[in-house]
C-alpha cells in the first residue's frame, strides 16, 4: 500500500508518467420489444425481457495528473489482450516516455510473462524495459485510480442496456472524448502518514 501511495506523490515528470490501469466486463443486452419513448408525465417504458448477446471487456488506463484516460473495448481479457493494449499504450499513446509507471492490481494476466506469451522475446523485452510496475495490495483495489474512472464510466455510460460491441465501443469512445476534453484530473490527498494513522489496524503489531 505504501509503495502505491508514494508513487502517487511523485513530482510530475512527462518522461515517467504515472498511469493507472484496471478492467471490467459489460454484459451486452438487447431489447426483445421496442421501448415506449418518454412522454410528458410518463417515463420511458422498457420490457423486463431482454436478450443476452455475450460479454465485452473494457480496459481502462488513466493518467490522473494529466486528466487523461483511454478505455479500450475488447472481446476478451486474456494475457494476449492485456499485452496488446500495453503495446498500444507504450507505442501509440506514450511513444516518447522513457518509462511508464504502471499502477494496477495483480491479476494473473497483468504480468511481464504475458508480454512474452503474446510477442517474440525481443519485442517483449523492449516493452518490459519501458514499464515500472507497482501492484496494489490484495483487498486494496480502492488505491487504483483507474477503478474510480471505471465507476464514473459505469454511472454515466454503462447503466443501461447496450446491445452490441459496436454500440459499446461507440458509447465508450464518446464518453472518453468528452471526459478528456474537460481534463477531469484527480488530486490524490491520502498519504503514507495518513495510512499509518487511519489504517494502523492493517499493520503488523510489534510485541513489547
Amino acid at each position: 500500500m505504501e509503495d502505491v501511495l508514494e508513487v502517487y506523490h511523485r513530482v510530475y515528470d512527462e518522461k515517467y508518467p504515472v498511469i493507472c490501469m484496471d478492467e471490467t466486463s459489460k454484459q451486452l443486452v438487447s431489447e426483445t420489444r421496442v421501448p415506449i419513448p418518454m412522454a410528458k408525465g410518463r417515463p420511458v417504458r422498457l420490457d423486463y425481457e431482454y436478450k443476452r448477446n455475450g460479454v465485452a471487456n473494457i480496459f481502462m488506463f488513466t493518467e490522473p495528473l494529466k486528466g487523461w484516460r483511454w478505455a479500450e473495448v475488447t472481446d476478451r481479457r486474456t494475457r494476449s489482450d492485456w499485452a496488446l493494449v500495453i503495446q498500444e499504450l507504450l507505442d501509440v499513446h506514450y511513444p516518447h516516455a522513457a518509462k511508464i509507471v504502471l499502477v494496477m492490481d495483480n491479476l494473473n494476466t497483468h504480468t511481464i510473462g504475458s508480454l512474452y506469451e503474446a510477442f517474440d522475446p525481443v519485442e517483449a523485452r523492449r516493452l518490459a524495459e519501458r514499464l515500472e510496475i507497482h501492484y496494489t495490495p490484495k483487498h486494496g483495489s480502492w488505491l487504483n485510480i483507474a477503478e474510480t474512472e471505471l465507476s464514473v464510466l459505469a454511472m454515466q455510460c454503462l447503466d443501461r442496456r447496450i446491445p452490441t460491441m459496436e454500440d459499446l465501443q461507440r458509447e465508450v469512445q464518446a464518453w472518453q472524448d468528452d471526459r478528456n476534453q474537460t481534463t477531469k484530473g484527480v488530486d490524490w490527498q491520502f498519504t503514507t502518514d495518513d495510512a499509518r494513522v487511519k489504517l494502523r489496524r492493517l499493520y503488523p503489531q510489534m510485541l513489547s
